[in-house]
């Protein structure tokens, strides 16, 4: 039987952008490509399926970060239209672009630590 899988450990390896099975080797091979196989241990790392998962989380993630707390300013409501549009979907862009990578690295440990994968 198979070692126990920690979804700590699988969740904190993704995090990283690092291959759920062994923590060496580079889960992606550019900004979101899975990449097939960890060139450190061989997993195939394309059996796991983000699809829209993390981009879902994503979403979530930001809105309570970014903006959720922007709306406690007072400045929001009575800067113009014209200035706070572009500096807010400036701002949730690029907290998006920088947090996808992040959580789909989470998304893929923790279907590592639970052995969800596509053949299932």
């Amino acid at each position: 039987m198979d070692a126990k899988r920690s979804a700590s450990e699988g969740f904190k390896r993704g995090l990283q952008r690092r291959c759920p099975n062994c923590g060496e080797g580079s889960l992606f091979r550019g900004y979101l490509a899975v990449q097939s196989t960890c060139e450190a241990c061989g997993h195939d790392n394309a059996a796991y399926r983000a699809d829209d998962g993390p981009a879902y989380f994503t979403i979530v993630l930001v809105g309570h970060l970014v903006v959720a707390p922007l709306l406690c300013f007072p400045f929001i409501w009575q800067a113009p239209v014209a200035f706070v549009l572009p500096f807010t979907l400036s701002l949730v862009t690029l907290a998006t672009l920088a947090l996808l990578p992040v959580v789909k690295g989470a998304f893929i440990g923790v279907q590592w630590s639970a052995r969800a994968t596509t053949t299932q």
